[in-house]
């Protein structure tokens, strides 16, 4: 009986699924007020987490774990540690730019029906890892891929998502009960909506601006400023 084997052919996707590779990363946006109420099934969940869960990850650790949260009292208490630590952000910007930093809406624990919490267990996989003997950060890194390929089926599947960064971590780790070796890596709101901005929400709002990928590519060496 011949060997079966455990490989497939690297065909390049057909151009329209091609297409939609590129449609879900040039049109995905961070979403913060443009949720819809209606709940998300749990098929669709379910989908969204395991596109998450088969992200790449250093020696096959798969160090992350997701909590789904859409308890609304328990989102009030993550919304008002949002708002401590919101406050102590605003205050670090300088006077004139604290007007139009207050004036963004950061964040959607309230109004988006999920919130997800992705966390990165750093003990998985024992002291000597694959890959992360001489990068100790490779676990955060490969968690971070997690979030984005989350990021992409959510857009795929008409899902915004926002991640909201501006917690202390120990009041997150209080509300969630997170053991104090788990580190947290995002925090993210989810819900259908029916309008993206055309561009990032904080380059229209000008706040920033996209740079220029020429400025950013370099030939053999690094070649920007000393």
């Amino acid at each position: 009986m011949p060997k079966t084997s455990m490989l497939r052919a690297a065909e390049p996707f057909l151009a329209a699924e091609r297409d939609a590779v590129y449609k879900a990363i040039f049109t995905r946006r961070d979403v913060r007020d443009q949720f819809l109420p209606d709940p998300i099934p749990g098929d669709v969940t379910r989908r969204l987490l395991n596109a998450a869960h088969n992200a790449p990850s250093v020696g096959f650790m798969q160090p992350w774990n997701f909590i789904t949260i859409r308890d609304q009292a328990v989102r009030e208490r993550i919304a008002h540690a949002f708002g401590k630590a919101n406050d102590e952000a605003a205050a670090m910007f300088p006077e004139h730019k604290r007007s139009e930093y207050a004036a963004l809406k950061l964040e959607g624990i309230r109004k988006a029906p999920l919130n997800i919490c992705v966390t990165c267990d750093r003990t998985r996989g024992g002291k000597i890892i694959l890959g992360k003997t001489h990068n100790s950060n490779m676990d955060l890194y490969s968690t971070v891929c997690a979030v984005q390929n989350l990021w992409l089926a959510a857009r795929a599947e008409g899902i915004g998502m926002g991640w909201v960064s501006i917690f202390r971590d120990a009041d997150l780790k209080s509300i969630l009960g997170i053991p104090d070796r788990i580190e947290i890596v995002a925090y993210l709101c989810l819900g259908y909506v029916d309008e993206l901005y055309e561009r990032p929400e904080l380059e229209v709002k000008g706040w920033n601006r996209r740079l220029s990928l020429e400025d950013l590519i370099f030939e053999e060496r690094w070649q920007g400023e000393p």
